[in-house]
C-alpha cells in the first residue's frame, strides 16, 4: 500500500479481484466524515489514474471516491487488456465495492461507469440495485462504431483466436483537449493498447444482455454522452434512457463534446451536472 500527496490525499490499495488477480484501487476521502461514496469503473484506454481531478471535485462535496483498475489494465495484474469472462470484471467491481463499504459503512453508494466501464457497471447495477443509491453512466459503450456483422465475426474469432488483438481506438477521439490527448499518448499503461477478440466478444455479449434487461433497472440513473463522440454512439445512451425501468432517470447530451467527458474541454459543466444530481440524491429517501 502506498500513499501519495496531491491536492487531496490519494491512497492506493491492492486487493483480490476477478479470477484471483490483484487489482489496484485508488481512493480519496474528505477530512470530515463523508456524506456518500462514489465508486468509479473506467473504460478502455484508461485506468483509475485519470480520475484525480474528478475525485478532487467529489471530495470537495464531502464524498469519498474509490476508483479501480480492472484486471489486465492500469496497475492491476493480469494479461494486458484481456478478459476471459465478463463475470471477472464484475468481480473486480464487487471487490472494490466491498472495500469501499468496509471503509465507509452505512453511507449511500453511487456507481459511476465510463464507456466499457459503463457496460460493466450497468450489468453490476442490474445485479446489485439494492446496494446502490444511484448509477451514473458516461459515454456508454452500448452502441459502437462497428457494423453488426463485424461484431459477429469478432464473437466467432474469440473462440478461435481469443488473444488476438483486433480493436484499436484512436486516442485523438477521446478528447478535444490537446493536453489530455498528449497525457494519453505518453502514458505507458495504455501504450499500444489494442483490445483482444475475447475482450470485445465478452463486452458484446454483455450489451446483448442489457438490451434485453434495461427495463429491469429501476434505481435512479444519470446518463451522460457527448454528441460528437466518435468512439461510442450517443444513440446507445438514448436507448438506455428510453427503455430503463427507472422512474427517476435523466439524460444529458453535451453538444460537440468527445468521448471522455471528464477529460474534455468544458469538463466543468459536466461535473457541475453530476454534482447537482448526486447532491439531490445523496440524502433522498
Amino acid at each position: 500500500m502506498t500513499t501519495t500527496q496531491t491536492q487531496t490525499t490519494e491512497r492506493e490499495d491492492r486487493i483480490t479481484g476477478g479470477a484471483g488477480h490483484k487489482i489496484l484501487v485508488r481512493s480519496w476521502r474528505p477530512e470530515a466524515i463523508p456524506r456518500g461514496v462514489v465508486v468509479i469503473c473506467h473504460g478502455v484506454k484508461s485506468h483509475s489514474g485519470y480520475y484525480g481531478w474528478t475525485a478532487e471535485q467529489f471530495v470537495a462535496e464531502g464524498l469519498a471516491v474509490y476508483a479501480l483498475d480492472l484486471h489486465g489494465r492500469g496497475k492491476s495484474d493480469g494479461e494486458r487488456f484481456y478478459l476471459e469472462k465478463f463475470q471477472d470484471y464484475l468481480d473486480d467491481v464487487h471487490a472494490t465495492m466491498t472495500l469501499a463499504k468496509s471503509r465507509e459503512p452505512g453511507l449511500p453508494v453511487f456507481l459511476f461507469g465510463h464507456s466499457a466501464g459503463g457496460v460493466v457497471s450497468s450489468v453490476y447495477t442490474l445485479e446489485h440495485q439494492a446496494d446502490l443509491k444511484g448509477f451514473i453512466c458516461e459515454s456508454f459503450a452500448f452502441q459502437v462504431y462497428a457494423p453488426d456483422f463485424a461484431l459477429a465475426v469478432l464473437k466467432g474469432l474469440s473462440h478461435i483466436a481469443p488473444h488476438a488483438h483486433v480493436l484499436n481506438l484512436k486516442t485523438e477521439d477521446f478528447s478535444r483537449d490537446p493536453e489530455a490527448v498528449q497525457v494519453m499518448l505518453d502514458d505507458p499503461l495504455i501504450a499500444h493498447e489494442v483490445q483482444p477478440t475475447r475482450t470485445v466478444a465478452q463486452l458484446v455479449l454483455a450489451d446483448e444482455r442489457l438490451k434485453r434487461e434495461f427495463a429491469l433497472i429501476t434505481l435512479p440513473v444519470l446518463i451522460l454522452h457527448g454528441t460528437a463522440d466518435k468512439v461510442t454512439k450517443p444513440a446507445g445512451s438514448q436507448l438506455f434512457f428510453d427503455t430503463a425501468g427507472s422512474k427517476d432517470k435523466t439524460l444529458k447530451l453535451y453538444d460537440g463534446h468527445f468521448h471522455d467527458l471528464l477529460n474534455d474541454i468544458d469538463k466543468e459543466k459536466v461535473m457541475s451536472d453530476i454534482k447537482q444530481w448526486i447532491n439531490a440524491h445523496v440524502s433522498a429517501n
